[in-house]
């Protein structure tokens, strides 16, 4: 695989960015994350971290070098997150629990596969065209795309998020055959609040990542100005021909079988008093195998 990454995080008007972000690799195969931890509820930048580590985690003991069923990967790694958080704040004994949204990606065999719940979103931009982008979790998405019938509700009422009492709900899509020069955008909702659609695809048309999300950001920025959120952005263009001479530019032609990087750091979580419950960890694995073997069945 080659590509290129860029990726930012700006603290906004919020006294804290709960924003999270980072990605990791194996010789075929590539995991992109970003979560925003939420506001009203404690410890969000906890929650957010949390899911980052727990997909990230659960991705590191599959992807060898690839992941065998996207779908049944996302399933499980989504659930296995929103159960480490419950966990979490039952540790901690909270009264409320953290949240966070969630958008993830995973590249291999030139194809892209994605999962989001919330209002993260993901963009895939194409020859300065829009080719697809999440739905958010939202009651005021739902109710623009004629889902439901509200006479007013506000962008930031969200029905589903990891942490929330109740089993989150999420969308998987793909795999989506990408082309040379493909971009894909993640981003907190401190971006599309501040920029539209049409912005955000033409900062990325005709502009590498590197440039392009910098101007995206400070442009996001200026937008929300004092009051305004966080914003935190992860691209990445697909095979771009420059990416050996760009100090961003990445190659897995090199990587050996067995090795796995990443910009996702455990120390992160050095207040929290417990690691990870590999327990939980392996009986997602298990499931994602027995989803696997279904699968499978059900084809022969």
């Amino acid at each position: 695989m080659k590509f290129s990454v860029f990726q930012v995080s700006r603290k906004g008007g919020r006294d804290n960015n709960e924003d999270r972000m980072g990605y990791c690799y194996t010789r075929e195969s590539g995991l992109f994350l970003l979560a925003d931890g939420l506001g009203g509820h404690p410890n969000g930048e906890v929650a957010a971290q949390i899911a980052l580590q727990t997909v990230s985690a659960l991705y590191q003991k599959e992807a060898k070098p690839q992941i065998q069923d996207c779908t049944a990967f996302f399933t499980a790694a989504v659930l296995a997150a929103h159960y480490q958080i419950l966990r979490y704040a039952s540790g901690q004994g909270l009264l409320d629990t953290p949240r966070t949204t969630l958008v993830a990606v995973v590249l291999q065999d030139s194809g892209a596969s994605w999962v989001h719940c919330g209002d993260s979103r993901l963009y895939l931009v194409r020859d300065g065209e829009l080719l697809a982008r999440t739905r958010d979790h939202s009651f005021a998405e739902q109710r623009a795309a004629g889902v439901v019938k509200m006479d007013s509700v506000s962008r930031d009422i969200l029905f589903t998020c990891l942490g929330s009492p109740t089993k989150p709900v999420f969308d998987i899509v793909g795999p989506v055959q990408l082309q040379q020069g493909d971009k894909l955008l993640l981003c907190s909702d401190g971006l599309w609040s501040s920029l539209s659609d049409e912005e955000i695809v033409r900062h990325l048309t005709g502009n590498s990542v590197s440039d392009a999300v910098p101007d995206l950001v400070e442009s996001a920025l200026r937008v929300g100005g004092q009051g305004g959120d966080n914003v935190t952005v992860l691209a990445m263009e697909w095979e771009t021909p420059d990416a050996f001479e760009s100090t961003r530019g990445v190659s897995t032609d090199s990587v050996t079988d067995g090795v796995f990087a990443s910009t996702i750091q455990a120390g992160c979580l050095d207040n929290i008093a417990d690691d990870l419950d590999e327990a939980a960890i392996e009986r997602s694995i298990a499931e994602i195998n027995e989803a696997i073997r279904r699968s499978a069945a059900r084809r022969g």
